[in-house]
């Protein structure tokens, strides 16, 4: 199922995204190629729910949201944490996007992002674009400013 192996390091803009299919907060198994073509897909991998970072970043996606939505484009936030803790996250700080449990670690490692001696996932995101292939990478994320950052360049690649 996962085409790369986390010996050749984090994906590259023009790598074809890895499909994957895992269960997800809201109840669902989501496969992301059911989600190719519809619009960007933004995937962020992040250590741990419920962390001052963590949050920080999550929030700020959250107050953007309604951008996000009008550049057609989806979010997923990725971590190691299972269905239960995202879904506990979600409801306290009333999180509009979906959350993966990626609990066996297979998309971080085939994305590249399984972090230090896999421990939790590094702070990474990618922009998958309609054509299934990655379109932006950020390797090194600010929590604080991340959104923005994700906004701008959702709105280049709309052009």
């Amino acid at each position: 199922m996962f085409p790369f192996s986390s010996k050749a390091g984090l994906l590259k803009v023009g790598d074809v995204a890895p499909d994957f299919t895992v269960a997800a907060s809201d109840g669902s198994l989501v496969r992301l190629q059911e989600h190719i073509g519809k619009g960007p897909i933004v995937l962020y991998f992040y250590p741990k729910d419920d962390t001052p970072g963590c949050t920080k970043e999550a929030c700020g996606i959250r107050d953007s949201f309604g951008e996000f939505k009008g550049l057609s484009a989806t979010v997923f936030g990725v971590s190691f944490d299972t269905v239960e803790s995202h879904k506990k996250f979600i409801a306290k700080y009333k999180l509009p996007f979906v959350l993966l449990a990626d609990t066996d670690k297979k998309i971080a490692t085939a994305y590249g992002a399984a972090g230090p001696r896999s421990l939790v996932p590094s702070r990474v995101t990618f922009i998958i674009g309609k054509d299934g292939r990655i379109a932006r990478v950020f390797p090194k994320v600010s929590p604080a400013g991340h959104s923005a950052e994700l906004r701008q360049a959702l709105s280049e690649l709309g052009r």
